[in-house]
């Protein structure tokens, strides 16, 4: 199985914001994302376990850096060339203008974007 990035589905799409993504597809949703600097998801993970993020995603940067805060307290900074695995427990503001795929476990990735998507229509 494959897919171009551009047949992935637009999920949500704004000034300098494509978010795709493709759900199901051997078990996991694909994204390819591209969010510019600023993008700060923590406001949209609000009312969420520990306000964060339960879904884990592993994934690749391709272009821009995204810092990562756990629930730990911990934090790093992901870059461009950079392999990631993000285990459930995170928040993250785009640092500079990003382009990432990640693969996150659907039945999790949906309950995030659906709570996300309330949040947004608020």
């Amino acid at each position: 199985m494959k897919i171009d990035k551009k047949d992935i589905p637009v999920t949500m799409e704004a000034p300098g914001t494509i978010m795709r993504a493709l759900p199901n597809y051997g078990g996991m949703t694909v994204c390819f994302n591209e969010l510019p600097k600023g993008t700060d998801f923590t406001p949209l993970l609000q009312g969420l376990n520990n306000d964060s993020c339960h879904c884990p995603h592993w994934g690749y940067i391709t272009e821009g850096k995204i810092l990562v805060k756990y629930d730990d307290g911990k934090e790093e900074t992901v870059s461009a060339g950079e392999v990631f695995y993000w285990p459930a427990g995170h928040t993250a503001i785009v640092e500079e203008d990003v382009k990432l795929i990640d693969f996150s476990p659907s039945k999790e990735f949906d309950e995030v974007i659906t709570h996300v998507g309330k949040k947004m229509a608020n």
